[in-house]
């Protein structure tokens, strides 16, 4: 099998984490894997098997108007659209709601079967009047559209929802025999990661955490991750007075030093789409509390089995929670024995099987259609 996959980049973030698991499980099985990215980043953020070929294109420059953009956005179909007439690929599998549209466009004329996914919340993502068009016009080309979970494919028109499937992230068991000697963290820790970002609520985290300042004295909050936020942040953390119980450590290696060496893992996100830090802090056995926010975590955690889940954007409902737990160690010791389970609700053979299914269906149907032979010249 052939496979061309096509994503923004392979930067931190959860979508790219998911397309590097997926290249390397289907490369050390022997097929033949394209990863071809919009940035012009030489090594990408996540490890690669030496078998896959990975092609950044260099193609993602901003456009400062729309003429411009006109001609970028040319550009760009031209370049991919001969990076996938390169790579000779049996599938093309898109992830990102922008990268879907180009994709899509791309390949129009081309005879090879497309696979897109959504990896976010439609409706909370911002995108823009003229790519929720083009999103509309362009999503009924696909062989088959992927949601992560059911809120997500609701948002569609039931002509896309009839044409997709739901398949969520896998989860990845921790790499325990690669964990670090050292304490990268204070005894008594909370531990929250993502980007910084308006959707994933750290604000909230910081005025939740500040109402237990003086209760809870010996506790800390470190927060992994950076981005666009990371000013506002660390100004509202010394308005709360927090400064020397709150860390931003940054981008890090190895997320599963500070999990392992945790106490409680927090996410405090307005929206998700499938969030892989929630489920890889179940895997490494900690106690997790997370908003119950559209989409992903309600699928996630069993609410009082293996987590807590609190209101949306509610702070007071986030403080109670994580007082709930620092207070006790009961009730942390319990949710942490249940939440390695999703390892094996998520297993990296469950899902990839599930994609694999959709391989076969696409493959299957595109070959009963009555299309001329696939002409693969620029």
């Amino acid at each position: 099998m052939r496979l061309t996959l096509i994503i923004y980049s392979l930067t931190y973030g959860g979508a790219e984490r998911v397309m590097s698991i997926m290249a390397n499980y289907w490369a050390a099985k022997g097929w033949q894997i394209t990863i071809l990215t919009f940035d012009d980043n030489k090594i990408p953020q996540f490890d690669l098997d030496s078998r896959v070929l990975y092609t950044p294109l260099g193609i993602a420059s901003k456009s400062p108007n729309a003429i411009i953009g006109i001609y970028n956005n040319l550009n760009r179909i031209g370049t991919l659209r001969n990076a996938i007439i390169n790579s000779k690929p049996d599938v093309v599998i898109s992830f990102m709601s922008k990268i879907n549209a180009i994709t899509l466009l791309t390949t129009r004329w081309l005879n090879i079967p497309v696979v897109i996914s959504e990896r976010s919340n439609p409706i909370k993502s911002y995108l823009g009047g003229a790519w929720k068009q083009l999103r509309q016009q362009t999503y009924p080309f696909a062989d088959r559209i992927v949601f992560q979970t059911k809120i997500a494919r609701d948002c569609f028109p039931l002509e896309l929802q009839n044409n997709s499937c739901i398949i969520p992230n896998m989860v990845v068991l921790p790499p325990i025999e690669k964990q670090s000697s050292d304490k990268v963290l204070r005894e008594r820790s909370l531990v929250a990661m993502g980007r910084f970002v308006p959707e994933k609520g750290f604000d909230l985290l910081l005025q939740a955490f500040a109402q237990l300042n003086n209760r809870y004295p010996e506790w800390t909050l470190t927060i992994l991750g950076d981005g666009k936020l990371r000013p506002e942040l660390e100004y509202l953390r010394n308005q709360l007075g927090l400064s020397d119980r709150v860390y931003f450590p940054g981008m890090v290696k190895n997320n599963y030093d500070f999990l392992q060496q945790a106490e409680i893992f927090v996410m405090s996100s307005r929206f998700e789409g499938f969030p892989n830090a929630l489920c890889e802090a179940m895997a490494s056995g900690l106690p997790v509390i997370s908003t119950d926010c559209p989409s992903g975590p309600r699928e996630i955690i069993r609410d009082g089995i293996d987590g807590i889940l609190v209101p949306n954007e509610d702070v007071s409902a986030l403080a109670a929670a994580m007082e709930r737990l620092i207070s006790d160690e009961e009730q942390r010791k319990s949710l942490a024995v249940r939440a390695p389970e999703i390892i094996e609700r998520f297993s990296v053979e469950k899902i990839m099987g599930m994609w694999e299914e959709v391989l076969a269906e696409v493959i299957t149907d595109f070959s009963r259609m009555e299309k001329p032979t696939k002409n693969l010249t620029p």
